[in-house]
């Protein structure tokens, strides 16, 4: 049984690790026990207060084994933090003691072509940039990659901008090799490559430190930007479907945008009408020929066009797709939430029953990825909230129409997108934590008891 992160001795930790920058001024310690779940009004109250007791952020492996040296041997929970970009309470501390930030682990340990190994604290555009050096590019980012950290992205993300092209991380082949700390009393470090990187791929932090990643790269492509118009909703999805079904077309994004959606978009509005629904393209330059005709076919109109050239001046379309869309909804209207929703793409009366039947009160906004070898529709719905009764009430209808739900609204790891944690994960689990001090709480079949 571990002991309160209340009842600690806070002096005896901190000298344990003297020489390790920590953090204890209230306030910059309440702010990095917080990510984005204040995009759900059902998880806001339920992780208030939830703070950690000091920050401490390790520059290099031996500080991080020092840091796990010294929870274990004081039984103190630790939370480990990237940026903090998840929305689901991935990184806020349950039981608070430490938070350990990876954020200046932030060496490129070397890039190849074909693939790199990172430290965990390395922004995601930091090593696109490196990347596109040598002609290479990360297969997939989520829309936050300006400022998400690979560790944070590979714990607590799946996929995104990429994923139309090379499916979600836990696919064969996207993860190359992760190196992880333990949480014994003597940590050791391991290194997982193959099948068994699974033990920690986005696992929120409960089986082991992340302190480098090694992944495959993709060719770096001359991306341009498109937005799509149309007057029905149905024919922008169709249209995003029959793009996301041309396999020689080479593409990084697709999104589909039902009105009123598009109006959030502040910088986007003079290409996109009020009532018009848009898709949002990233494409390579060498499939641009193709494009006119397939739009053609489904009546849109392109309304704003960008080469590769100057897709780095402006708004860039990547920063309003996934949940970045969530993000400039709730700036302008903060009693709007969201769901997280995978639609088959074989199954188009089921969107366009759910678009019928919710109308305003539920916004869709579907992405499409690669998914089992074929194609899928991660929907990302704004929600007019209104109680959690009623949101539950959307759940249930889309789940009793075969749509499968990750809840956005729920801090359990059993509740996203996994829906169960495999007994192989709980075994390692037991190796690498023995204490069960790694971010507890956050599984229902990993009680903790302070």
């Amino acid at each position: 049984m571990t002991t309160s992160a209340k009842s600690f001795n806070l002096a005896a930790f901190t000298a344990s690790i003297a020489g390790i920058e920590v953090i204890t001024e209230a306030s910059q310690v309440a702010k990095l026990s917080q990510d984005y779940h204040t995009f759900s009004p059902v998880l806001t109250p339920k992780l208030e207060g939830k703070i950690a007791d000091i920050v401490v952020r390790p520059d290099n492996q031996d500080e991080v084994i020092q840091v796990a040296a010294a929870c274990a041997k004081h039984k103190i929970p630790i939370t480990v933090r990237g940026a903090g970009t998840g929305n689901y309470g991935q990184c806020v501390p349950l039981y608070g003691g430490v938070i350990l930030d990876m954020t200046r682990m932030q060496s490129i340990c070397w890039v190849k072509p074909g693939v790199a190994r990172v430290q965990a604290g390395v922004k995601l555009a930091a090593l696109d940039k490196k990347a596109r050096e040598i002609g290479w590019e990360m297969r997939m980012a989520p829309s936050t990659y300006r400022t998400a950290t690979i560790g944070g992205f590979i714990a607590g993300g799946s996929g995104g901008i990429g994923s139309i092209q090379y499916g979600l991380m836990a696919d064969k082949g996207n993860l190359l090799a992760l190196q992880v700390v333990t949480l014994e009393d003597e940590p050791r470090v391991i290194e997982l490559r193959a099948e068994d990187v699974q033990k920690a791929n986005h696992a929120w932090g409960i089986n082991g430190i992340i302190t480098e990643v090694e992944i495959p790269l993709g060719p770096a492509y001359p991306w341009a930007e498109v937005i799509v118009t149309f007057d029905e909703f149905m024919s922008a999805v169709k249209f995003g479907k029959a793009l996301a079904d041309s396999d020689g077309m080479i593409k990084k994004e697709i999104g589909v945008f039902a009105a009123p959606i598009p109006q959030y978009f502040t910088a986007l509005r003079q290409y996109i009408p009020n009532g018009k629904h848009a898709a949002l393209l990233i494409v390579a330059e060498s499939s641009l020929e193709l494009l006119p005709g397939l739009i053609r076919e489904f009546n849109g109109e392109v309304t704003y066009s960008k080469s590769a050239s100057e897709t780095g001046k402006g708004a860039q379309l990547a920063e309003y797709t996934w949940n970045h869309t969530t993000l400039h909804a709730r700036t302008a209207d903060t009693s709007i939430t969201y769901l997280q929703s995978i639609f088959p793409s074989d199954n188009l009366k089921t969107i366009e029953h759910m678009y019928n039947h919710f109308g305003a009160e539920v916004m869709m906004h579907l992405e499409f990825i690669r998914f089992k070898g074929g194609i899928a529709n991660p929907a990302l719905q704004l929600v007019r909230y209104t109680t959690e009764e009623r949101l539950n009430e959307i759940i249930r209808y889309h789940e009793q129409h075969g749509v499968f739900i990750a809840n956005p609204h729920s801090y359990f790891i059993e509740d996203g997108w996994k829906r169960a944690i495999d007994p192989e994960h709980l075994k390692f689990k037991l190796q690498v934590d023995p204490y069960g001090l790694m971010n507890p709480g956050k599984s229902k079949v990993l009680p903790f008891n302070p």
